[in-house]
């Protein structure tokens, strides 16, 4: 039970008016907390319990994680308990449950040293061990255990051999009888019943792996002699793995198992439950009864006196008093004065808690349900509500499930166009070759497709005339049942597996050449339906052979007009004819509904995700996902160390900016430098001018090599100013090549994530999923060029899961079909199931408006379509302008002199080839 403040949680009791009132006003209204069955009278109570059991305060009694609230503390003890009860030996569970049962151990560590060391070395029958063979240890199963009376006699031992393990005598016999007070040493327990002296019969079932043996390919060749035999050994070559048996383990199971009272010398008790499951004895025996109370009354007596020696001698009334009435009120009172005091510690609790809720401000991003927008964001121009998606846009959605499993079979041959050797298509190509109808005009995407498939499933293994047996064992079950066999389509299993008989024999050894157009695949798919295909993994199997195998009693083609389209459906009115007529699947397939065409794509690519060539793809994509991370890792770390240059490079600039023209030191004119004045008279003066204009002379001369020095610092400085700004050009460079890199690295990783799995984008608020298809597998966002590719072009939206219902129905504190209706529409609220689509830019822009990025699911969501936002958008554009310029081809070309016709082999789904096929032979 989860802990708060080191102290067990207890739950709340309804009170005395509430018990009475299941009697007397038994339609009174409660608060049910459906997690923890509490029932309370007012909803302050209710949501302060709740409040309590929110705060981040719980710890799991098992792990010891913090930090919890209560639900995932309960959640958390529940995982353990199940991957404990998983991991420990099953047939060492009774065994250790009786000898712990009753049982007067002060702690729990002292309880499992004692248990640990009276079983590390006995064996039980049906365990798992590890055994040691010449230094090979190998799993094994114990299959017989004999005590130690046959220690000395092999012959007594082998006489069991040739029984059976379930009725051999030994299974009367209880090995191990070391039940009792475990205070015994263990030098005592075996002494009387020595494990050394045990021999078991083990099976060896596999060598363990060791990855970091060298020797593993000699090892391997020695233990495969080994593996499957009956071996004789003892304790000492047996060991258990440390996972199902250590003290850390045994600890934690016999604390999930036993429970003691607070009461002193309290005895470790199985719970009912589990003491009901392995058959451990409930009742206390007499003998064991009367040694817990002699216990008890010894630690009674030992407290008692270390109590009157600190009090003084005992008053007259406890003198009168009995011993156990003592004992028993001082119990009472200890468990009562517990109890009061976790209450009013809950009580506290819940208090702060309720307080810390009304004053405590939320802290976005937070649970997206209690996000509202208020009254400045609807100002702000936030949108209430969300653009409705269309229903119509989707492809064979008027039947439930036709289009998940038409996208599914589309993302399928999309994701794994590589190995299975198929060109990519668009949705739209997928959907116009589902709904082609003209015979005369084959669709070569459809054969590709096909025999792709076709050849894929003939690696998967399969059962000869699985369909045959099917049908024959449906036919025997209603004769058994006293029915006849109604016709299906107006034809009977009899006449339907009389007609399957000669068609697509062979099936997995006829080519289907490429080059020859595939001719022949119709056949060879019923063959591959026939081999395959059963009632139970194809529940139309019936119907879709029936209508590749048997024509209408009296019908016109559709596909032989000349007007017929290719958006023709054979749905309408194929319900209500009989096939009588015999034919071959080459002159059906065309008539086939969309939905049963789209029934055997769904069910060929079920099959094929099994097959050797799907899983080595996926093995490869795991592998370049690796190695890609690691690129990716990389080229970061490069991207840093550039930008670090970089800004040591600008930082160099600022200091030392590129000196100017104006900064240069003017040269002085030799005639400023001198201050001779003028004299016409006396040598004197002459000398004195000489003078003055010789210490001029040296002044200039000094004056012109400073300059010069200056000039050339200033030279040297514009220099490596220069340089520095070349190396800065350089680096960017380099950075934007990085980038560059690490966007196409992007949508590597996302091209392999699909062939590996496909998640949506996320979920919003109501916890519809997102999709987004493009770029998947062995598609691509970019082509050759840079030009826009898309597969789908669109942003699909899926409705909530049943368990997102689930969870959206608990929410008790506000009407969440009322919300939906106000934030989604009546025409936008999806079910479990349902689909909807956006292909119009201004939807798409709309709804990432409508996105608050104050939850936790829409905020991962819009920073999920905002990183692929520029893709997407470009798909969606580039689709819409696909459409566009396809609806408008046929009247491009028409004639006013004759009648207009329709050229179905000019769409684009016609026109498509297959660029990766192969022509095995």
């Amino acid at each position: 039970m989860p802990t708060c403040r080191r102290k067990r949680v207890v739950l709340t009791e309804p009170s005395q008016s509430l018990v009475q009132s299941v009697k007397s006003n038994p339609d009174r209204k409660v608060f049910l907390l459906r997690q923890t069955g509490e029932i309370f009278e007012t909803y302050e109570a209710y949501a302060a319990r709740m409040s309590f059991y929110r705060l981040k305060q719980f710890q799991c009694e098992v792990t010891g994680k913090s930090g919890l609230d209560y639900f995932q503390a309960v959640e958390s003890e529940r995982q353990e308990a199940r991957t404990l009860h998983s991991r420990f030996s099953e047939p060492l569970k009774p065994a250790v449950l009786k000898a712990v049962q009753w049982q007067v151990v002060g702690r729990l560590d002292h309880l499992v040293e004692a248990v640990y060391d009276r079983f590390k070395d006995r064996y039980f029958k049906g365990e798992k061990v590890l055994v040691d063979l010449s230094g090979i240890k190998y799993h094994a199963m114990v299959d017989r255990v004999y005590p130690p009376k046959y220690s000395t006699d092999a012959q007594a031992r082998d006489a069991h051999k040739g029984t059976s393990s379930t009725g051999s005598p030994l299974d009367d016999e209880k090995p191990h009888n070391i039940e009792g007070d475990l205070k015994i040493p263990v030098k005592d327990v075996n002494a009387k019943d020595d494990p050394n002296l045990y021999y078991y019969w083990v099976h060896i079932l596999e060598m363990e792996r060791d990855k970091n043996d060298k020797n593993k390919a000699a090892k391997s060749e020695e233990s495969a002699k080994m593996i499957g035999s009956l071996m004789e050994v003892q304790c000492g070559r047996m060991s258990r793995d440390r996972l199902s048996f250590s003290k850390s383990i045994l600890r934690r199971f016999i604390r999930d198992c036993v429970d003691r009272e607070a009461a002193v010398a309290s005895p470790w008790t199985v719970k009912p439950a589990i003491a009901e499951r392995y058959g451990v004895n409930s009742v206390m025996p007499e003998e064991t009864r009367k040694g817990v109370e002699s216990l008890k009354k010894g630690e009674s007596d030992k407290r008692k006196k270390v109590w009157e020696e600190k009090e003084g001698p005992p008053t007259k009334k406890h003198k009168k008093m009995a011993a156990t009435q003592e004992e028993k009120e001082k119990r009472d009172r200890e468990a009562q004065e517990k109890l009061d005091k976790q209450r009013e510690a809950l009580e506290e609790a819940e208090r702060i808690a309720a307080e810390k809720k009304k004053k405590k401000p939320i802290r976005y991003p937070t649970e997206d349900l209690d996000v509202r927008l208020t009254d400045k964001d609807k100002k702000a121009g936030m949108k209430v509500k969300r653009p409705v998606p269309s229903r119509v846009a989707i492809p064979f959605n008027d039947t439930p499930g036709t289009f998940e499993a038409f996208l599914m079979a589309w993302n399928f041959l999309i994701v794994y166009g590589q190995p299975l050797h198929l060109s990519t298509f668009t949705l739209d190509e997928f959907e116009h070759a589902i709904r082609h109808s003209v015979s005369d005009l084959p669709c070569a995407l459809l054969a590709e497709i096909h025999s792709t498939l076709i050849y894929n499933l003939r690696t998967v293994p399969f059962q000869r005339h699985s369909a045959l047996l099917s049908l024959l064992r449906l036919k025997e079950d209603l004769e058994s049942d006293d029915q006849e066999d109604a016709p299906l389509l107006g034809v009977t299993i009899e006449d339907l597996t009389a007609a399957m008989a000669d068609v697509g024999n062979n099936w997995e050894r006829v080519p289907l050449r490429a080059s020859e157009g595939r001719e022949g695949w119709e056949d060879t798919l019923v063959g591959c339906l026939k081999d395959h295909a059963t009632l139970s993994n194809f529940p139309r199997l019936r119907e879709v052979l029936t209508k590749l195998l048997f024509a209408p009693e009296s019908t016109q083609d559709p596909s032989l007009s000349p007007s017929s389209s290719r958006v023709s459906s054979p749905d309408a009115g194929a319900n209500t004819q009989l096939y009588t007529v015999g034919s071959t699947p080459r002159h059906r397939y065309h008539a086939l509904p969309p939905r049963d065409r789209i029934a055997i794509l769904s069910f060929m690519t079920n099959l094929a995700i099994s097959s050797k060539a799907i899983h080595a793809h996926m093995e490869s994509c795991e592998e370049q996902l690796t190695a890609l991370r690691k690129e990716k890792i990389e080229v970061n770390r490069q991207k840093k160390q550039y930008t670090e240059e970089m800004n040591a490079l600008m930082e160099e600039t600022k200091e030392n900016p590129m000196p100017s023209a104006d900064d240069d030191t003017a040269m002085q004119d030799p005639s400023d430098l001198s201050d001779a004045p003028t004299s016409d008279n006396g040598s004197d003066s002459a000398s004195t001018t000489k003078s003055k204009k010789r210490k001029g002379d040296l002044r200039q001369k000094a004056q012109l090599q400073a300059h010069a020095k200056q000039r050339e610092a200033a030279r040297a400085k514009q220099a490596s100013v220069k340089q520095a700004m070349a190396e800065h050009r350089r680096l960017d460079e380099e950075v934007n090549k990085l980038e560059r890199r690490l966007e196409a690295i992007e949508r590597e990783f996302r091209k392999l994530l699909g062939g590996v799995r496909v998640k949506p984008m996320g979920k919003d608020r109501f916890h519809n999923r997102i999709w987004w298809f493009d770029g998947l597998g062995s598609a691509s966002l970019v082509g050759s060029g840079g030009v826009t590719q898309y597969g789908a072009g669109r942003l699909f939206i899926q409705g909530p899961s049943e368990f997102d219902m689930d969870v959206l129905e608990r929410r008790r504190d506000e009407d969440i079909v009322a919300r939906r209706l106000e934030e989604e529409g009546e025409e936008g609220m999806l079910g479990s199931g349902d689909w909807a689509v956006y292909s119009d830019l201004e939807e798409l822009d709309e709804f990432l408006a409508w996105l608050n990025s104050k939850g936790h699911r829409e905020l991962a969501l819009k920073q999920a379509l905002n990183k692929w936002w520029m893709h997407i958008t470009a798909g969606v554009r580039k689709r819409s302008a696909d459409v566009a310029n396809h609806a408008k081809l046929p009247e491009a070309r028409r004639s006013t002199r004759t009648k207009a016709t329709y050229d179905v082999s000019r769409e684009p789904y016609m026109m498509w080839t297959n660029r990766r096929a192969v022509n095995p032979s």
